[in-house]
């Protein structure tokens, strides 16, 4: 077969599109417009203009986590790929897929400081899992499709691509997808080590107090590492506990189930986590808001540690068992080596095990007080679960109580319908990821749960929604402060709230009908339900202003620095007796 010749800007939709990319999230400039002028030509790819670049990254995350696809985006140079640092270093945090295309001036100009130039290479080598600069026209399409395989293989990541606008204006030959080959240097381990599996089994089956600890790597695997990892979970009869990241790689409400484990964990969660003896770790990477202090992390613990990235084994904990390799096929062969061993645990020291754990579940560690005159916030939360449980439903959030309190009270039973900022924290992420979980998803209904002052980071997107019809829910539970800071603020900073009450916030539902999208207000607990029926009910945009309790906390809680078994339950555990002198908190 003769080799096609054909303008840069080509080539790079034509490899776009024989890697299945559908939708492209960008706005354009100078540097890319060889590229826009080609997509205009041609009707295989959709692209959404979305108003800030920042909120181009996140829609391709929210699109990446919701189908298991690499997200693609594409901006312009200079200031455009600038203002998409923010989206690659949550996409690099959260281990998402994305492939970003970034223009650059051409090459003889590199180094000139020409207008809109950045050394954007430079500047997202920290903050991507690989990036490229292309000075061959012939590299072209091989670069891209092997920045699509970077991204989605091993531990997935962003990759950025710069494209200078010559390369782009230029002819050259295309190289198919099937003529590229293997990476010459990157083939991640996808099976592990079947020694290391038979000793793990082997401490799980003689394990006395067990417990698997899963992460978001479990849902990065797939659909096949879900539906083993909850297999595996109820053929041993162990209590399983997860990351924030990690929502939905096991149903929420099996009573195996402690939910979420950390800093804003539950209490049996974090109870388990620090008295078992056996700890399971899978597709987690042990950070810093689930381990708390280090020194005090599962002190009598065995630790087995199942991940796909080298990097990640012994980095923040040290494990016993390192076990690299992807989740679905090292769950696969733990599952074939407990049924062949005939592994049991001993009944007794289950039966015990699960007795304490249900005395720490007594504590009823969510509880709150609820009031008729005044809505809380997870009374809030749990409505709109209630509401939204039995039909087709995905969940973003912003960054703040309002995340903690959503992954606390919306329960999880599936994979990829939960999508939120965990490493990086990015206020602002929410709003954009959902208009990319809706392109991905248009029959679905998905609801951004935000805080008013995280929305109004990327509220600029409301128009993009409402301009390519995308029925995304704002669930704003507004309480008229940055909730978490203020939070912090009382209970480490002897109640000095510097900085962090909005005094000056917009009217939602006059900024919804501003632009074109529709506003809903509520105040009132007994009005609620009605109000998010009405939400849910409207075929367009929605900003729903729910105004909740402004001093409530988010508890259960571990203090900065403290160890699991030092939480705090409740306001009557922060009282002046937890804080001393110099602010650290005592429990």
């Amino acid at each position: 077969m003769s080799a096609e010749t054909m303008p840069g800007a080509k080539m790079v939709l034509k490899a776009l599109s024989e890697q299945g990319v559908d939708v492209i999230f960008g706005y354009p400039g100078g540097a890319v417009l060889p590229i826009y002028d080609e997509l205009f030509q041609q009707n295989q790819i959709r692209h959404v203009l979305v108003r800030h670049e920042q909120a181009a990254v996140h829609a391709a995350e929210g699109y990446a986590r919701s189908t298991g696809k690499v997200g693609c985006v594409l901006v312009t140079s200079g200031p455009g790929s600038t203002n998409a640092v923010t989206g690659l270093t949550d996409a690099l945090m959260d281990s998402i897929p994305v492939v970003c295309l970034t223009g650059q001036v051409a090459t003889h100009l590199i180094g000139n400081d020409a207008f809109q130039e950045a050394d954007t290479t430079g500047i997202t080598r920290p903050c991507t899992k690989h990036n490229y600069l292309v000075k061959r026209l012939d590299d072209l399409s091989r670069v891209i499709h092997e920045a699509f395989y970077v991204a989605r293989s091993g531990r997935p990541g962003p990759v950025v691509v710069d494209l200078p606008k010559d390369i782009l204006l230029g002819k050259g030959t295309y190289v198919p997808m099937n003529r590229v080959g293997k990476h010459r240097t990157y083939q991640p381990q996808m099976k592990g080590d079947l020694k290391a599996i038979e000793t793990a089994v082997a401490h799980m089956a003689a394990a006395r107090r067990p417990l698997f600890y899963v992460g978001g790597g479990v849902i990065n695997s797939g659909p096949a590492a879900c539906q083993l990892l909850t297999q595996f979970v109820r053929t041993t009869g162990f209590p399983l506990t997860s990351t924030l990241m990690g929502l939905g790689a096991y149903p929420g409400s099996d009573p195996q189930s402690l939910g979420m484990v950390g800093m804003h964990g539950t209490y049996e969660a974090n109870l388990a986590m620090h008295d078992c003896d056996v700890m399971i770790c899978i597709g987690a990477r042990f950070d810093d808001r689930v381990t708390g202090r280090l020194d005090a992390f599962s002190p009598g613990s065995t630790k087995i540690h199942v991940d796909i990235d080298p990097s990640s084994i012994n980095k923040n904990v040290a494990v016993d068992v390192p076990i690299i390799g992807d989740v679905a096929h090292v769950l696969e062969d733990m599952m074939k080596v407990w049924k062949a061993t005939q592994a049991r645990p001993e009944k007794a020291a289950m039966e015990s095990w699960w007795k304490q754990i249900a005395t720490w579940r007594k504590r009823d560690c969510l509880a709150y007080k609820t009031t008729d005159k005044i809505i809380k916030p997870q009374f809030a939360i749990q409505r709109l679960y209630e509401a939204t449980r039995d039909r087709e439903t995905y969940i973003t959030t912003e960054v703040g109580q309002h995340q903690m309190w959503a992954a606390q009270f919306y329960t999880f039973e599936h994979p990829n319908r939960w999508m939120t900022s965990g490493g990086l924290g990015t206020m602002g992420y929410g709003y954009p990821a959902a208009m990319g979980v809706q392109m991905a998803h248009p029959e679905a209904l998905v609801v951004d749960i935000a805080g008013e002052a995280s929305f109004m980071m990327n509220m600029q997107e409301i128009a993009t929604c409402v301009q390519y019809k995308l029925p995304v829910k704002a669930f704003i539970l507004n309480n008229e402060y940055m909730g978490m800071v203020r939070q912090w603020q009382e209970l480490l900073h002897g109640g000095r709230y510097s900085e962090s009450h909005s005094t000056a916030l917009p009217d939602f539902v006059k900024l919804a009908d501003s632009f074109g999208a529709h506003g809903i207000m509520v105040d009132d607990p007994a009005k609620l339900d009605e109000a998010i029926a009405e939400m849910i009910a409207i075929d367009k945009p929605v900003l729903m202003d729910v105004r909740v309790d402004p001093a409530e906390n988010c508890f259960p809680m571990i203090p900065s620095g403290r160890a699991h078994n030092e939480m705090l339950l409740g306001p009557e555990d922060a009282g002046d007796d937890a804080i001393s002198d110099d602010g650290r908190m005592l429990v």
